[in-house]
């Protein structure tokens, strides 16, 4: 063979790897949207790439992922969306609420999203139907909201002699503002609630200054991404003022928090993750109806009740799913 036969081989066989990476598909880049902060809310990311995971799908390796934080500042979350919507993700995963899925729903019509709702998707408007969401929308709804009056009825179990309670919501997470006072109201049944409207840290450190005050006799706290974030210092505060709370998910107890009753988060987490792959694969969002999470969870930590002196009711501690000690 001549030198400049074996020279033209030789090239041609090494740009055959380059020309076979170029034919290869892009690796799908997903869009992750939330109002929260970034830190504490890694154990429900968490939750969402092992529900990427089981469907084969790896950050990294076979898909990238955008995050946008919005750090509690929900006014920021419909500009995060457009940075999104112009990088040209493949899917946007909007989470810690409809306000975030709102925010991607205003800046696409054709990128496929699905939320992580803590209120009836359909009665918000973010969908069509459940079965049918229609459009470029579909999700989980976390169901948060729809079991604070169970929670009232706990926390009067835990405490009976409680009259006064405070209520910490947050205004700017609306989809869980009116609900939760109104059914919070109801289900209170001569309590007086305390309301305090709570969108930041420092509101946070104000409502406690304002307990010291009021004297309440126990303590309720909204279900949303802010209250999330922000547990280990809801945690703190109660403690140090010796206040029975009660919260919507487990993450509380296992920061020292004393009893939380609702959705199992890191669950409806995964489940975001499992749909999200699934439109990774082709599946049409039009074609996923909403996933309505039904189990809920009651987690007591009983280290804390023992530190405020309170006999947890026999009963309640058969049916918790776990007693932390």
């Amino acid at each position: 063979m001549r030198r400049r036969d074996f020279i033209a081989l030789f090239g041609g066989a090494a740009a055959w790897p380059l020309e076979a990476r170029a034919q290869q598909p892009a690796m799908p880049v997903i869009g992750f949207l939330s109002g929260a902060l970034p830190g504490p809310y890694a154990p429900f990311a968490a939750a969402y790439h092992r529900g990427l995971k089981e469907t084969g799908y790896v950050e990294g390796v076979n898909t990238a992922i955008e995050y946008r934080w919005a750090e509690g500042e929900v006014d920021r979350l419909p500009a995060l969306a457009a940075e999104l919507v112009r990088r040209k993700v493949a899917v946007i995963v909007a989470t810690g609420g409809s306000t975030s899925a709102f925010a991607a729903k205003a800046a696409t019509t054709t990128i496929p999203i699905v939320f992580g709702a803590t209120s009836d998707p359909v009665k918000e408007g973010l969908v069509a139907s459940l079965n049918r969401p229609g459009g470029n929308v579909t999700g989980i709804n976390f169901l948060v909201g729809e079991v604070v009056a169970k929670r009232m009825q706990l926390l009067r179990e835990v405490v009976p002699a409680a009259r006064r309670v405070a209520l910490f919501v947050n205004p700017t997470d609306q989809e869980n503002y009116d609900s939760t006072i109104r059914e919070a109201e109801s289900a209170a049944r001569g309590q007086e609630l305390l309301v305090h409207t709570v969108a930041t840290r420092r509101d946070i450190d104000a409502a406690f200054a304002d307990i010291v005050r009021q004297r309440p006799d126990a303590l309720f706290v909204a279900p949303g991404s802010f209250f999330n974030t922000r547990r280990v210092q809801l945690v703190i505060l109660a403690a140090r003022h010796s206040l029975p709370a009660i919260y919507a998910t487990r993450a509380y107890p296992e920061a020292g928090g004393l009893i939380s009753y609702g959705t199992d988060v890191l669950d409806a987490f995964l489940q975001v993750g499992l749909y999200a792959a699934r439109i990774l694969k082709g599946t049409k969002p039009a074609d996923l109806p909403v996933l309505q999470l039904t189990k809920v969870e009651l987690v007591i930590n009983l280290n804390t009740a023992r530190a405020l002196g309170l006999e947890m009711p026999p009963g309640m501690l058969a049916i918790a799913d776990e007693v932390i000690e």
